[in-house]
């Protein structure tokens, strides 16, 4: 069986968790906290979460457990069979983590630890979000998944980046990401409903209630 470890509250961890139901592969949520322990490394040489587990073979980073997976569980297939169309998902999937969730994410001490982030640096997130939004709004197809009509891994990032990118725009600047992105907006609309996302986010607000 494989073990995912990391915390809920992390959209990285959800949104792998949500692709191991959806692949209906088994598997045990570890509760584990990011680290740098020495002997946590081991699991992830970052110290990083989410990581699985298999056979005793840990594997972090989401894109790579998110490659695996489908290599492990071809069907329900999240990336097309023909290479350009399946290179094209991972493009898009590449510039919604780097250029949207990674550059909202230099927002995340003072949203979460109260600790002040300079205005130099909102400023320069402000700009590199524009950037970023145009940079996928060039790619994102909304026919009404990301990359066409059919649901791929773009769809899972798309919810789980602008999950933690739009609640730290609209924290920070008291605006919406998303204004003036309504494919995007309808997407979101979409997987908050799909099967897989939904047990995730429903489970997580169960044990948050708790």
């Amino acid at each position: 069986m494989i073990k995912l470890y990391g915390l809920r509250m992390s959209n990285y961890y959800s949104l792998t968790k949500a692709l191991l139901i959806e692949k209906g592969l088994d598997f045990e949520e570890v509760k584990r906290p990011p680290s740098q322990e020495e002997g946590f490394l081991t699991l992830s040489p970052m110290g990083k979460m989410p990581a699985i587990e298999v056979n005793g073979v840990y594997l972090s980073e989401s894109i790579a457990i998110a490659n695996y997976l489908e290599r492990l569980q071809p069907q329900p297939a999240l990336l097309p069979g023909d290479a350009m169309q399946a290179a094209k998902v991972m493009e898009l999937v590449c510039h919604l983590k780097l250029d949207v969730e990674l550059v909202a994410r230099r927002l995340l001490p003072e949203v979460l630890f109260k600790q002040p982030v300079s205005e130099e640096t909102k400023a320069a997130v402000k700009a590199d979000l524009t950037k970023g939004m145009k940079a996928v709004d060039r790619l994102f197809v909304g026919a009404p998944y990301a990359a066409g009509d059919q649901i791929t891994l773009a769809d899972f990032y798309t919810f789980y980046c602008f999950g933690l990118g739009g609640g730290m725009v609209k924290a920070i600047y008291g605006e919406d990401l998303l204004d003036g992105y309504p494919s995007i907006q309808n997407l979101l609309a979409i997987m908050a409903e799909h099967p897989s996302v939904k047990r995730v986010e429903t489970e997580k607000s169960v044990k948050q209630g708790q």
